[in-house]
């Protein structure tokens, strides 16, 4: 009897762990503000048609068409904006402040991108990264905007 309570315990336990990395995983880094033409949210593979107050995860990619611009504002108040014919991946942001957990990695892969700062960059600007194909800026100002050509 005693082993099936250790591994009833232990199960639990597993599980308990599994759903705190998943709560972790899912909470919202920031919401969509400005929406016009084609524009999506890439999440798992899959692109959602953006809208106006939809929340986005680090790991979400954002993507837009020819006609397509769409602006983020996240949790620490950095607004990212892109353009036409665009895409970006929001590969990290960590902005638990208490914790000391600052981080913030945006991969811009294609089009126009505009980047302004928010309080991870305020409170630790090596904890922010602006990534391109071909190069890796550091942000010490408050205000860029990158364009990568294909």
């Amino acid at each position: 009897m005693n082993k099936l309570r250790c591994s009833v315990a232990i199960v639990a336990l597993l599980l308990g762990a599994q759903a705190a990395v998943s709560a972790q995983q899912s909470a919202p880094a920031g919401r969509i503000k400005i929406v016009s033409g084609s524009a999506f949210v890439v999440r798992q593979g899959q692109a959602i048609p953006a809208q106006i107050g939809q929340v986005v995860f680090e790991a979400d990619g954002l993507r837009t068409g020819a006609d397509g611009r769409i602006g983020v504002t996240l949790n620490d108040e950095t607004r990212v904006s892109l353009g036409p014919g665009s895409e970006a991946l929001l590969d990290q942001f960590r902005f638990a402040p208490a914790q000391g957990r600052l981080g913030f990695v945006l991969k811009v892969v294609q089009g126009i991108v505009s980047y302004v700062s928010g309080r991870i960059a305020k409170l630790s600007p090596d904890a922010v990264r602006l990534e391109t194909p071909s190069a890796v800026v550091g942000v010490r100002g408050t205000h860029v905007a990158i364009s990568v050509t294909p």
